[in-house]
């Protein structure tokens, strides 16, 4: 596997590849606002103070209210502080994901991501695509064109992808720049092998969702016995090797803990011996 630096291009910036992912300040089933809005706002502020600087989040986590955490606890922000953001989705009021994806819809969740983040511009904006079960493929054309638009407008720096196929890349990649795209990876997840390989060649960065499992947090005694082998944890395992997979692999562990977010971020600094990698290879077999 290849080395891992420090640091990867996002755009037009270079970030730390330990970010922090948003989505767990929000409450049950990522509804509502937390149990406790300081606590959230304390992770926030310790996330940054342990480096990071680059924060994914979304208007449709809460909804709205990660992003209105992360503008009450860092704003004004950082001005190394890169903040990537997804559209192609609202909630329901009873928590339901549905897709909304007309040029109208994701002009209008643009401008409310500017507002509850209290930007004037967005650093990333990802368009979200695909469903439940993963990527599907069919034409992204008049999204991504949406999005193009209002990058041309000055509203946003730099586009990205999310939860696509090599297809629908090649077809935003015809329209414009696309810097980051963001699907289902980790350990035990391992579809995207190829996928990866294909953006590490053009310098594009990769940002794997739910790398530590998401809702269904990873399981395995492989990954128990390396944790314990090398006397750390098997989530700080998990990150670590996502770290050594591949140079252009930014990761967004989250959280809502201040222990748990600290243990996150100590993942940059394992080194994980070719003996633990070969066992760590068996998983997704």
């Amino acid at each position: 596997m290849p080395e891992s630096g420090s640091s990867f291009a996002l755009g037009t910036r270079r970030v730390s590849r330990m970010g922090y992912g948003a989505m767990q300040l929000a409450g049950p089933g990522v509804f509502g606002p937390p149990k406790d809005m300081d606590v959230a706002r304390a992770v926030l502020r310790e996330a940054i103070a342990l480096g990071v600087n680059h924060i994914d989040t979304s208007d449709f986590y809460g909804p709205y209210i990660t992003n209105q955490l992360i503008r009450e606890a860092l704003h004004p922000y950082p001005d190394d502080l890169v903040i990537v953001t997804k559209v192609g989705a609202v909630r329901g009021t009873d928590a339901s994901w549905i897709p909304a994806r007309a040029p109208a819809d994701l002009t209008r969740a643009v401008h409310d991501n500017l507002r509850n983040l209290r930007l004037d511009a967005i650093d990333v904006v990802n368009l979200r695509v695909g469903g439940v079960q993963g990527p599907v493929e069919g034409s992204i054309e008049e999204q991504f064109s949406t999005l193009a638009e209002l990058q041309r407008q000055g509203l946003i720096r730099n586009l990205g992808l999310s939860n696509v196929t090599s297809t629908q890349l090649a077809e935003a990649r015809a329209i414009g720049e696309v810097v980051c795209v963001q699907n289902l990876y980790n350990v035990a997840q391992r579809k995207d092998d190829a996928f990866i390989d294909e953006l590490t060649e053009k310098g594009i960065a990769y940002v794997p969702f739910f790398p530590l499992g998401g809702f269904a947090p990873l399981q395995s005694a492989i990954l128990s016995e390396v944790g314990a082998e090398l006397g750390t944890t098997p989530m700080q395992i998990a990150l670590a090797w996502l770290l050594k997979r591949a140079p252009n692999i930014l990761l967004i562990p989250g959280t809502s803990s201040l222990a748990h977010l600290r243990e996150n971020m100590g993942a940059d600094k394992l080194d994980l011996p070719d003996t633990a990698l070969a066992k760590l290879a068996t998983i997704a077999a």
